[in-house]
């Protein structure tokens, strides 16, 4: 894989996609549909899904690519694969909440090595640059030229007072129960893939997912993590989150800085 390329063309496909995004979202009203599985689909996830799958077959057609608004990628599988959210937090676009994002990853041998997240009603991005490194870029964003980049690492967690982040729309008294066995400082509610940036930024320390998710929920926000130091494992025995599994749905985990103290459920 060209690293550098994907950078760009990650970064590229994500902005279009976020103001195509941003055009439905503005307007007076948006058409939602019922998928199969009972969740919410918009105009705005197939549009963004058109724009990045256009992008990403033209510019690596031997990649296999796997996103979640075409069924038809589910059922294949490659060591290496590009994975597509084109809307995360679908929910939270439909009610205007703005915690929506653009999700691009590359999966290699498992692993999530490279990817972006792109939120652009909040106007913030992180992506891995070529070389592995997790950044967070600030607006204004042009098409064509980088702005201003930060490298964003995670914390050195206080176990005594933990920030510990958790999904807006997917709380449940499972997930309380288990963030109670923590020192808990302050809590903070995040939707879609934003949390694992929060964790990247050392903005916040934990977040456990005792829900399910899919992997292209996950991998975007997964591989900055990675960038920036940080860790995802299976919430049952501690052991890194792989990809490619088989219907890629996910088992409950949870994403921390290194230095969190994970608790197991009794």
């Amino acid at each position: 894989m060209d690293y550098n390329k994907l950078e760009t063309v990650m970064r590229t496909l994500a902005l279009a996609a976020g103001e195509k995004i941003m055009q439905i979202y503005q307007a007076d009203d948006f058409a939602v549909k019922t998928k199969s599985d009972q969740s919410p689909v918009t105009e705005a996830d197939e549009a963004a899904d058109a724009i990045i799958s256009t992008g990403l077959r033209a510019a690596f057609p031997d990649t296999l690519l796997i996103t979640e608004e075409q069924a038809a990628t589910h059922g294949k599988s490659a060591e290496t694969f590009l994975i597509v959210d084109p809307l995360d937090g679908t929910k939270e676009f439909i009610h205007r909440r703005g915690d929506f994002t653009v999700n691009i990853a590359l999966v290699e041998n498992g692993v999530p090595t490279r990817g972006i997240v792109y939120a652009p009603a909040k106007a913030r991005m992180f992506f891995t640059r070529a070389n592995g490194e997790a950044v967070e870029e600030f607006a204004p964003f042009a098409p064509d030229v980088l702005g201003r980049l930060s490298p964003v690492s995670v914390s050195n967690p206080d176990n005594s007072a933990l920030m510990v982040v958790a999904s807006k729309s997917h709380r449940d008294q499972a997930t309380d129960d288990y963030i109670g066995k923590y020192n808990v400082q302050d809590m903070k509610s995040a939707g879609s893939s934003l949390k694992f940036c929060l964790i990247a930024t050392g903005e916040a320390d934990l977040y456990p997912r005792m829900g399910r998710t899919m992997e292209w929920d996950t991998a975007a926000g997964h591989a900055v993590l990675l960038g920036a130091g940080g860790k995802v494992l299976r919430f049952d025995d501690h052991t890194p989150l792989i990809y490619g599994k088989p219907g890629y749905a996910n088992p409950f985990f949870i994403a921390c800085a290194p230095g969190v103290e994970l608790k197991k459920m009794s």
